[in-house]
């Protein structure tokens, strides 16, 4: 998933999903916590390949993954296009009104707008570029 989208919550709780991010993540997706403070939006084949690692693991393992589960919901696209996101999830990424949804490769994330703003500052420069493509070989 790729591209950046300014998006807003309504009093609801319901967010627009982007018609390109929802063409990717189908009718039906997750979204969990990060382990940033935003949103996590996979798609239901995304979810379930986790899943199949997941239960790969040793008992041990699986319980460190008990937060991902816990705080995931399972989100189905209104008519409009848009999902309710629970309260509990609004409030670990502080999501309140405006909200930035991030292409990130094989997810998508949900970002409040600011947070994002100052993270973006933070990754888009010259130097970080350079060496994100340096690991890519590029």
């Amino acid at each position: 998933m790729t591209g950046v989208y300014r998006h807003s919550i309504d009093t609801k709780g319901r967010l627009a999903i982007p018609s390109r991010i929802r063409e990717e993540l189908g009718e039906v997706f997750y979204v969990t916590i990060s382990m940033e403070r935003c949103l996590t939006a996979y798609s239901s084949e995304s979810w379930e390949r986790i899943m199949d690692k997941i239960k790969a693991m040793p008992r041990a393992k699986q319980i460190k993954m008990r937060p991902l589960f816990a705080h995931a919901a399972k989100c189905e696209l209104d008519s409009q296009g848009r999902i309710l996101l629970p309260q509990a999830l609004r409030d670990f990424a502080g999501l309140t009104r405006d909200v930035a949804v991030v292409g990130a490769g094989e997810c998508a994330e949900l970002w409040d707008q600011a947070a994002w703003d100052a993270v973006d500052g933070i990754e888009t420069t010259p130097e970080n570029i350079a060496e994100v493509l340096q690991e890519l070989d590029f």
